[in-house]
């Protein structure tokens, strides 16, 4: 298999969202081009009088923990719109809760002008539940503001900072996994953890030796075709070993499975053809998409995938596919809710959505500010069927994520909200139809 060639082609050819890969989904603005009216600007006191109500819990949590004698505070609402990383909350297993979160303070700065030079101190308590006693804490000094976190199956996760992608345990301890010749800017792993897609600032004139003189292996380039500062591998999350590998000019969101990655393809109008690249090199057509907007599309297990497509109402849609490449559900996103982030479960049985609740339509013209946001609306969702298993509140909003964690049974869900982390316990979710014969067919062309 030639390094780089595919993956290439995808980034020229595919639209995938031109997004860095920690969890942010592509949005069209409301009302744009695309189909939908831009609205007025209204004055404040106008738009009050219009809030719609925010969303309360479907049922009552089963416990809740303070998270202010954890050291826990509120960001400000000027961090909102800035997509700043700042809490990573995580079931380690089924009775055990990991919650980090930025200890406000100054930035450490240096004169390199680059992303190394941020420097933040991020808190970590393991919580054994249901009693919220504290098993370990550490303090981690990490380097730039977005996604930090990953979990694995194994009851460890992973930690990204600057070149190096460190792996925790049960007592908080980091230990170092890979080293990169450039600053790691983000991760994705497919469903199965097998694999990983890293990109990294290295550019061509970089030294690749690593600058403490560490023997540790780091990642090998591949063969290139782009130029650009970026570069994107696919790489075996155990070994390191590079798979595939390319150079971008921007990060880009690679959908990962466990057999290959996804590709949104613009067919024509508002048709866009979803494929599967294989890691053997064969190409897979798997559906199409009805969008005004690029497609964004998740592998939510092995056996599913969502994707968030925008109506002609310039509206958000969730559709979750099989790996039949059958329709299984659809979900609309209300008009009144931006930038949805979708949270999957380990087991792939549930799908979290969380969105930032405002109080008016949002277009090019009269773009979002801090005074239009409600709140932030967490919806669960069973992923065999789309049947909302839980609607729930989360407070402060953050527009990065991090407040919603779902256990690896799907059957606990935990929400940050109003001083607690708030802790839901759902019945057994369905499982996702693996028979083309219980799916549904695509309807509009699908």
């Amino acid at each position: 298999m030639s390094d780089g060639v595919p993956i290439s082609r995808l980034a020229r050819r595919a639209g995938i969202c031109a997004a860095l890969a920690w969890g942010l989904i592509c949005t069209c603005p409301r009302g744009a081009a695309q189909g939908g009216k831009p609205l007025d600007f209204e004055p404040k006191a106008s738009r009050e009088a219009q809030k719609p109500a925010q969303a309360h819990a479907s049922q009552s949590p089963v416990f809740t923990i303070p998270v202010e004698p954890l050291g826990f505070s509120a960001p400000g609402e000027n961090y909102l719109g800035l997509r700043v990383s700042q809490t990573s909350l995580d079931f380690l297993d089924e009775n055990r809760l990991l919650f980090t979160f930025r200890i406000p303070g100054l930035i450490r700065r240096d004169n390199s002008g680059g992303e190394e030079g941020n420097e933040r101190h991020i808190r970590a308590v393991l919580l054994s539940l249901p009693s919220g006693t504290v098993e370990a804490e550490a303090v981690w000094s990490l380097h730039d503001r977005n996604r930090y976190l990953w979990v694995l199956k194994d009851g460890h996760f992973l930690v990204r900072d600057g070149k190096e992608l460190l792996q925790g345990n049960a007592a908080l301890e980091l230990k170092p996994q890979l080293l990169f010749p450039g600053n790691l800017l983000w991760i994705e792993l497919d469903p199965s953890q097998q694999f990983l897609v890293t990109g990294s600032r290295e550019p061509l004139a970089a030294q690749t030796a690593a600058p403490d003189g560490s023997t540790r292996p780091e990642m090998s380039d591949g063969s290139l075709e782009n130029s650009g500062d970026l570069l994107l591998r696919i790489l075996h999350r155990d070994t390191g070993q590079v798979m595939l590998s390319t150079r971008l000019r921007s990060a880009i969101h690679l959908p990962l499975g466990s057999n290959g990655y996804l590709e949104n393809l613009h067919a024509r109008g508002i048709e866009w053809q979803l494929n599967l690249h294989a890691f053997d090199g064969t190409i897979t057509p798997l559906a199409r998409l009805n969008s005004t907007c690029t497609p964004a599309s998740d592998f939510a297990s092995p056996l599913e995938l969502v994707a968030t497509v925008c109506t002609t109402l310039g509206e958000h849609r969730l559709e979750a596919i099989a790996s039949t490449g059958r329709l299984l559900w659809q979900a609309e996103i209300s008009d009144h809710e931006v930038w949805p982030l979708l949270v999957f479960g380990r087991d792939g049985s549930r799908i979290a959505q969380e969105a930032l609740q405002v109080t008016r339509e949002v277009s090019a013209s009269s773009p979002l500010t801090t005074d239009d946001i409600r709140g932030q609306k967490v919806t669960v969702y069973d992923a065999a069927n789309g049947h909302i298993a839980l609607v729930a509140q989360a407070s402060p909003p953050l527009d990065a994520g991090g407040n919603v964690a779902i256990s690896p049974s799907g059957r606990r869900v935990a929400v940050l909200n109003n001083g607690g982390i708030e802790v839901f316990e759902l019945p057994a979710a369905p499982s996702v139809p693996t028979s083309v014969d219980t799916a549904v067919g695509f309807p509009n062309g699908h």
